[in-house]
């Protein structure tokens, strides 16, 4: 009974938050939606931030494990050290897209949810995503620099920063494209979708660096001397 309810409390939390992000959603609104007492939470969480960090922490682990599994398998696929960044971007973006599309709304509503806060960064949820997220960064920093030794260091954070929109976008409302092209583009092909942006986010990454570019990187080195 104790981890029934403890359950329904996170699903419950889930599925607020995402509807009305973090700061709307308070510890009360939680219970009475819930059919449990305040007491529960507080037995089981100790607080709204322990609770929403139990909420992100059981989808994102899992979801983590994939992304290195399938990061590890590139790695060892591997020619040398020459890495390909549409294997590095796969492993990066096809968990999180196969989550939110998986049946049901439970994995919909968690990259949902997940796309609001990214947004909104309210207070410590800075903090709860930097450690949930610490590997998953460091890793794939490393690998996006085996794949594009030549990009500099700023540009190429710049670009995987842009990949990471594009993915939190699509996540966050996928449905506006269906309607905006009359079905014509249908978010729901969920394997069509991960290599469309695969393939559009690898191009941003090869892209040629631009003078601008250039200009900033050398502007920083000039400060840093």
């Amino acid at each position: 009974m104790a981890a029934d309810t403890k359950n329904i409390i996170l699903d419950t939390a889930e599925r607020l938050i995402a509807e009305k992000g973090i700061d709307a959603v308070s510890l009360r609104s939680i219970t009475s939606e819930a059919s449990v007492n305040l007491a529960a939470v507080h037995y089981h969480f100790g607080s709204k931030e322990a609770l929403v960090e139990k909420v992100f922490e059981r989808r994102v682990t899992p979801l983590n494990s994939r992304r290195l599994q399938m990061l590890t398998e590139a790695e060892e696929r591997a020619v040398g050290d020459q890495l390909e960044v549409e294997d590095v971007l796969r492993a990066l973006i096809a968990p999180a897209l196969r989550l939110y599309q998986q049946e049901g709304c439970e994995g919909r509503q968690f990259m949902q949810m997940c796309g609001r806060i990214y947004s909104e960064q309210a207070g410590y949820v800075q903090r709860i995503f930097d450690k949930l997220f610490e590997e998953i960064v460091a890793r794939f920093f490393v690998a996006f620099r085996r794949a594009l030794p030549e990009i500099p260091e700023a540009d190429r954070a710049w670009r995987i920063h842009f990949c990471v929109g594009s993915m939190i976008h699509t996540m966050s409302d996928s449905d506006r494209l269906k309607r905006f092209t009359n079905g014509m583009c249908d978010p729901s092909d969920t394997e069509a979708t991960i290599e469309r942006m695969v393939q559009f986010c690898a191009a941003g990454l090869r892209a040629e660096v631009t003078e601008h570019e250039v200009a900033g990187e050398l502007a920083k080195t000039e400060v840093a001397g």
